[in-house]
């Protein structure tokens, strides 16, 4: 368990999530910034340089920490938690935790097997810039599972800057990480094909990017605030079914897998459109 007094932080994979975190914590004083491992030393320095904070170190010469984030990209948890769990590194009383939204706490066991108290704390958000998400962090949800001990110690420090938690089950985890998907990266992949459908009537992209605009975010807004069944117009939530059925074949015609989407999301969409009007009644 971390000390009394601030709890020292080893990072080993700092990526973008780990940079934030760290910076976070290091400008309110939370923890006591330690050692950071990265691939290379180029990608270290940069770490270290985003943080204002922190020591180069490989794996070789990481000291014990009351904390390790185990922060590379998923594919490369399992084995770094394997690599970290055959140093000499004392493990006794501390806590391993991950941030990735794919994988339960488990994967970190070679850790929990040297008496380390293993997590998953995994930020419901887009890092892809992550000075933008250093300024906006404050209100951030976090899902998280593991051992109880380990989530005790690990809410205070996320509270301290902002975030909230909320436990979910290691059981489901994959389908808990597919809502993030479907709320973010299928989101951009939506979008970038409404900007090709606009191209195809001859709007250019960046012309399509501003009209979209106020509508995406009034929708997004609208949803977040009164749910998608009251924010649910158009053709389908307005029962016009020709419409629809034009839109389709016009779409199908220029991209058969664009076609397909656009029945596909129809469908669920006409499932939404009549839960909202049984609810109405």
């Amino acid at each position: 368990m971390p000390s009394a007094m601030r709890p020292t932080l080893n990072i080993v994979g700092c990526g973008k999530v780990g940079r934030v975190l760290a910076r976070l914590w290091h400008a309110v004083g939370i923890v006591q910034l330690q050692d950071i491992v990265n691939r290379t030393p180029q990608s270290t320095a940069t770490a270290i340089a985003f943080i204002g904070g922190g020591t180069p170190a490989t794996l070789s010469t990481l000291r014990r920490a009351d904390l390790t984030l185990v922060g590379s990209g998923d594919d490369q948890i399992p084995s770094l938690a394997a690599a970290l769990a055959a140093t000499a590194v004392p493990f006794d009383g501390t806590i391993a935790f991950h941030c990735s939204g794919a994988l339960p706490a488990s994967v970190l066991a070679p850790l929990q097997q040297r008496s380390a108290a293993i997590a998953s704390v995994h930020p419901v958000r887009s890092f892809a810039l992550p000075e933008k998400v250093v300024a906006q962090f404050d209100g951030t949800w976090c899902g998280v599972e593991g051992d109880p001990s380990a989530i005790a110690a690990l809410e205070p420090l996320f509270a301290g800057i902002g975030a909230h938690f909320v436990t979910i089950a290691s059981e489901h985890k994959v389908l808990y990480h597919a809502g993030a998907v479907f709320a973010s990266n299928y989101l951009v992949t939506l979008l970038d094909t409404a900007v090709q459908v606009y191209g195809k009537a001859g709007i250019a992209p960046d012309v399509a990017l501003q009209m979209m605009s106020a509508l995406v975010r009034e929708t997004a807004d609208n949803v977040l605030q009164d749910g998608a069944e009251k924010a649910l117009t158009g053709p389908i939530a307005r029962s016009d079914a020709g419409t629809v059925i034009r839109q389709y074949h016009a779409i199908k015609e220029s991209d058969a897998l664009q076609g397909d989407l656009y029945r596909r999301l129809g469908r669920l969409t006409h499932r939404l459109a009549k839960r909202a009007r049984g609810n109405r009644r």
